[in-house]
C-alpha cells in the first residue's frame, strides 16, 4: 500500500497545531520534508521483523545506582590550602540563609 503525500492545507494545518508560523517558501519546504518522513515511515513499514524482540526501551537499563562505597578523600592540610577562607581548621563559607 503507497503512502498519502501531506497536502499544503495539512501542512498549514500541521503547522497551527505545532504553534509555527511559516510564510510561503517556508510551508511549502516544510510540506516536503514532512512528506519526506512519511517516506521514511513506508521504508521502515517494509522491514521484516518478524524474529525481533519488542523492546521498551532504545537502550538497555540496568541499575543506575552505584553502591555507597567510601573512597580516597583528599587530606585536610590539601582542602584547607584551596578554601578562600579558613579559621580553626575549618572551611569559612558565605552566609547564605540568615535569621
Amino acid at each position: 500500500m503507497g503512502w498519502m503525500s501531506i497536502s499544503l492545507d495539512e501542512a498549514r494545518h500541521v503547522a497551527k497545531l505545532a504553534r509555527i508560523e511559516l510564510d510561503g517558501a517556508e510551508l511549502m519546504s516544510f510540506q516536503g520534508k514532512l512528506n519526506a518522513l512519511l517516506g521514511h515511515f513506508e521504508d521502515i513499514q517494509h522491514l521484516d521483523v518478524a524474529g525481533v524482540m519488542p523492546k521498551p526501551h532504545a537502550v538497555s537499563l540496568s541499575n543506575v545506582f552505584a553502591d555507597d562505597v567510601p573512597g580516597a578523600c583528599l587530606p585536610r592540610e590539601v582542602t584547607l590550602a584551596l578554601s578562600a577562607e579558613t579559621k580553626a581548621g575549618l572551611h569559612i563559607v558565605p552566609t547564605i540563609i540568615e535569621d
